[in-house]
């Protein structure tokens, strides 16, 4: 370090301290400027990058919210939609069922009332048998009266103790 002390120049230290300026501000002036900017401009550009990636993030979970409601509104709106299909399902089977207890009631009735019809008919047809039975027996009877009258008596006697009418 001596002999760096002892060849010490003070011209020299001059000029190296003026070619030091000069390139200090050389590059302050023309290279600093633009380096200083490329990064600050890239430290802009990380920056908007993240406040990208974190406006992204808030967004997602926003549509992740929106989705999941959503969800549960579909969910609602089928589970709405299924429970009134039940119920149009039941409402429909018991009309079903009482239209058809009442068919079923009303085809009860017609029977009931053909099967009386049907009394009525052939209690008809026995009276109109009962009748002309009861003319046979009159014309025999009238026959036998001018034979016998005696046994004419006793014989419709008899033959009325064997008819019963309802």
């Amino acid at each position: 370090m001596e002999k760096l002390l002892d060849q010490f120049s003070f011209g020299l230290f001059f000029w190296q301290l003026i070619i030091l300026v000069i390139i200090i501000f050389i590059l302050g002036k023309f290279a600093w400027k633009p380096i200083i900017n490329a990064l600050e401009e890239r430290e802009d550009g990380i920056n908007n990058a993240l406040q990208a990636a974190e406006k992204a993030k808030l967004e997602m979970a926003r549509l992740t919210n929106e989705n999941e409601q959503l969800l549960k509104e579909a969910r609602a709106e089928r589970d709405e939609i299924l429970k009134e299909a039940k119920s149009l399902k039941d409402k429909i089977v018991a009309e079903a069922k009482n239209e058809a207890q009442e068919s079923g009631r009303k085809i009860l009735e017609q029977a009931k009332k053909e099967i009386e019809d049907q009394k009525n008919k052939a209690l008809a047809e026995v009276k109109n048998q009962v009748s002309s039975l009861s003319l046979d027996i009159a014309r025999k009877v009238l026959t036998k009266e001018f034979e016998n009258q005696g046994t004419q008596q006793a014989f419709v006697s008899d033959l009325l103790k064997d008819v019963k009418l309802s």
